[in-house]
């Protein structure tokens, strides 16, 4: 029997090291109450962010979905319906994150960038919401709490995310 070792590389383990902190830190939330169902701050989304300015959009998506994947198996969730809303979430976030990386960068910065990521999430659970589980007009209703939580979160996100950025960008010119 031949035995086949599998070369990793130095982004295989930047990619593992960051998925982990994400991972980690959607940890530490998931055991945070929420007030309102459904509400949470997302903070793994600062990595997310950081690594998307720091390593590019793929790195971004590969930390993205890997959190998505290893935090629902941890969590017991994985192919459920949280599974499910967190997935759509993450994706649809990632589309808008590749979308809004071309535009103008003097317009868009990780506060800006943070808060579309937000509010594309939030539509994605939605509308897993809408079409899959509760098939019903009333889920509208849900909207304007959703969107204000998104602003909110996306922009307390954004501002922690710049900084993280920020202090990066300082520490390399000191080396």
């Amino acid at each position: 029997m031949k035995i086949t070792q599998i070369q990793s590389t130095e982004d295989d383990h930047r990619i593992a090291k960051l998925a982990a902190i994400a991972i980690a830190l959607h940890m530490v939330e998931a055991v945070i109450p929420s007030p309102l169902p459904g509400v949470k701050p997302g903070i793994a989304n600062i990595v997310t962010l950081y690594v998307l300015y720091q390593y590019g959009f793929a790195t971004a998506a590969w930390v993205s979905i890997l959190r998505v994947f290893a935090s629902s198996l941890l969590l017991g969730q994985f192919l459920s319906p949280t599974f499910v809303l967190s997935l759509s979430g993450a994706l649809l976030s990632l589309c808008a994150l590749w979308l809004a990386m071309h535009l103008p960068k003097k317009w868009f910065s990780p506060v800006s960038l943070s808060i579309v990521a937000a509010f594309a999430h939030i539509a994605g659970q939605l509308i897993v919401v809408r079409l899959w589980l509760i098939p019903n007009a009333g889920v509208s209703y849900l909207i304007p709490m959703f969107a204000a939580a998104a602003l909110f979160f996306g922009l307390v996100n954004g501002l922690i995310a710049k900084k993280l950025i920020k202090i990066e960008a300082t520490n390399y010119l000191h080396l």
